[in-house]
C-alpha cells in the first residue's frame, strides 16, 4: 500500500470514527434532555395526560374561545415531544383526583370549575376577584398582600403553577390568566421556559405570576415573570393574616 492509499483509507477511518462520536454525542444529548422535559412535565413515553379546557366567557355551552385553543396547541406540542397521550375534557366534565395522570389546566376560576377547586385545595393563599360590574379590582389576582390588577388590553395577569400533592406523583400545571390572550400568553410562556422553570424549582411545586404587556398590540408575546409568590399562594389567607 503506497502512502496516498493509506492517507485516503486513513482520512476515511477518522472521519467514520468522529462522526460516530458526533452522532453519539447528539443522541446522548437529546435522550438527556427529553428525560428532563419528561421528568418535569410527569409524562413518562406512552403515559396519558388530561388537558382541562374552560369554556369561553359569555359564549354558548361548550364553546371555547380561539385564544385557549392556541393555548391547547402550544401545550399539545410539548405533550407529542414527550410521548405521552392526550386526552381532552371539558373542565365540568371531569370527576377524579390528581397525581395519577399529568394535568393542564387551563382558564380563570370563572370560566374553569376545575380552576376553582385547585386554587381552593392547592392554593388557598391566593384570591381572585369574580365580580361582574366594573371596577378597579374586577378580574384582580390577590396574593400575599398583593393585587393583580387587570387593564383592558396594556396589562394582563396569569398564575402559572406547578402543584404536586407528595413525590412521586404526577403534577397538575395550572393557567389561570385573567383573560384568554393572558392563558395563551402562559402556555406559550411554559413552552419556551420549562427548562429555565426545572433548573429552578426541579419537581417541586411552584406558584409564579406572569405579567402580559400591551397584549392589543403584542398579542401572548411580551411576557414578564412578575413574582414568585409560591409561599404565600400555599398559606391560607387567614393564616397569613
Amino acid at each position: 500500500m503506497n502512502d496516498d492509499v493509506r492517507n485516503i483509507v486513513l482520512g476515511v477511518v477518522a472521519t467514520a470514527i468522529s462522526g460516530g462520536f458526533g452522532w453519539f454525542a447528539r443522541t446522548f444529548l437529546w435522550r438527556r434532555t427529553l428525560r428532563r422535559k419528561q421528568a418535569f412535565f410527569g409524562l413518562p413515553t406512552g403515559s396519558d395526560c388530561l388537558f382541562v379546557v374552560n369554556r369561553q366567557m359569555g359564549g354558548t355551552e361548550g364553546s371555547v374561545h380561539r385564544n385557549d385553543a392556541f393555548a391547547l396547541l402550544e401545550i399539545s406540542a410539548l405533550i407529542k415531544d414527550c410521548g405521552a397521550n392526550l386526552q381532552i375534557v371539558s373542565h365540568d366534565g371531569v370527576r377524579q383526583g390528581f397525581g395519577e395522570r399529568a394535568e393542564f389546566c387551563v382558564g380563570g376560576p370563572a370560566s374553569n370549575a376545575r380552576t376553582a377547586a385547585h386554587l381552593a385545595s392547592m392554593l388557598p393563599g391566593v384570591r381572585v376577584d369574580l365580580t361582574t360590574e366594573a371596577g378597579r379590582d374586577r378580574g384582580s389576582i390577590q396574593v400575599g398582600g398583593e393585587a393583580y390588577r387587570w387593564q383592558k388590553g396594556q396589562v394582563d395577569h396569569v398564575l402559572l403553577a406547578r402543584l404536586t400533592t407528595a413525590p412521586g406523583t404526577r403534577p397538575v400545571f395550572l393557567i389561570s390568566g385573567q383573560t384568554a390572550i393572558s392563558n395563551q400568553a402562559g402556555a406559550r410562556y411554559l413552552a419556551r421556559h420549562h427548562e429555565e422553570l426545572a433548573r429552578r424549582y426541579g419537581k417541586g411545586s411552584f406558584c409564579v405570576v406572569l405579567k402580559v404587556n400591551n397584549s392589543d398590540a403584542y398579542g401572548p408575546d411580551v411576557v414578564d415573570l412578575l413574582a414568585d409568590v409560591t409561599r404565600q399562594a400555599r398559606t391560607p389567607v387567614a393564616a397569613a393574616a
